[in-house]
């Protein structure tokens, strides 16, 4: 007499998907790759519209504008580089071509073209506001506790 066999599955086995929470490691990598291009994109931008805004008058008067925007897009942009590239180094990726442009803004050109004069006041507390502004926040993240790992 013989026994029927045991049914068996035709379809192959399917392998689990990682753990949520968990990205492939590729996908993460190439998503701290585009998070760190924004914040230098983002650098770039914030420094041309603050160059831009501080010769912006009102009534014949200079308007210290580009002095608040650069505090809040430096905090904005210092926040964001450091969640998306999830280093703390990350700080200087917008920071660098912003202070390239700011130094660049502030130098003659061989035709006497200057972008911050130093009679503009708005201009020189826009680089200096700026410039605390990545240096606080540069300071926060070296004293900020070491991440807590996970399982440990």
């Amino acid at each position: 007499m013989t026994q029927p066999a045991a049914p068996m599955s035709v379809v192959p086995e399917e392998i689990a998907p990682p753990p949520p929470g968990r990205p492939r490691p590729m996908l993460d990598l190439a998503l701290r790759v585009a998070g760190g291009l924004v914040a230098v994109v983002g650098g770039v931008l914030t420094a041309v519209l603050e160059l831009l805004l501080a010769t912006l008058r009102v009534g014949g008067h200079l308007v210290g504008v580009s002095v608040l925007l650069a505090v809040v897009a430096n905090v904005a942009l210092s926040w964001f580089a450091h969640e998306a590239v999830g280093r703390r180094w990350a700080v200087a990726l917008p920071a660098l071509p912003w202070f390239v442009l700011m130094a660049v803004a502030a130098v003659r050109t061989a035709e006497g073209d200057l972008l911050v004069a130093g009679d503009n006041w708005v201009g020189l507390a826009m680089i200096v506001a700026g410039a605390m502004t990545f240096a606080v926040m540069g300071f926060r993240q070296v004293l900020a506790p070491p991440p807590a790992r996970p399982g440990g």
